[in-house]
């Protein structure tokens, strides 16, 4: 990528969280420069929302993989998860609406 976003671009960390067996969320993924390129570019063919914020993924590029969350991070991750959660809904709500019903 070139252009304007590739000084926002540059640090990537992509988090898991299973609340049925994740105490909190998890580093799965980081990386800097072209390592952080590649994790966006699978989290866009993933079809993965994005969120942008270098505070944060400074804090997060301190943790180890696998490593979860700290609690100080718990309110900025939950708001996050809180996003991506409702997205994720108004999209199957979409895709259900797009699907014709067979009889």
């Amino acid at each position: 990528m070139k252009g304007r976003g590739d000084e926002r671009l540059k640090r990537a960390v992509a988090l898991k969280y299973d609340p049925g067996s994740d105490r909190a969320p998890k580093v799965t993924a980081k990386g800097a420069r072209a390592v952080a390129e590649r994790i966006i570019e699978l989290a866009r063919e993933q079809g993965i929302p994005l969120h942008e914020d270098p505070d944060l993924v400074g804090a997060l590029m301190e943790l180890d993989f696998h490593e979860e969350i700290p609690p100080q991070l718990y309110k900025a991750v939950a708001e996050i998860l809180a996003f991506v959660y409702r997205l994720n809904r108004q999209r199957k709500a979409q895709s259900a609406k797009a699907t014709p019903h067979r009889a």
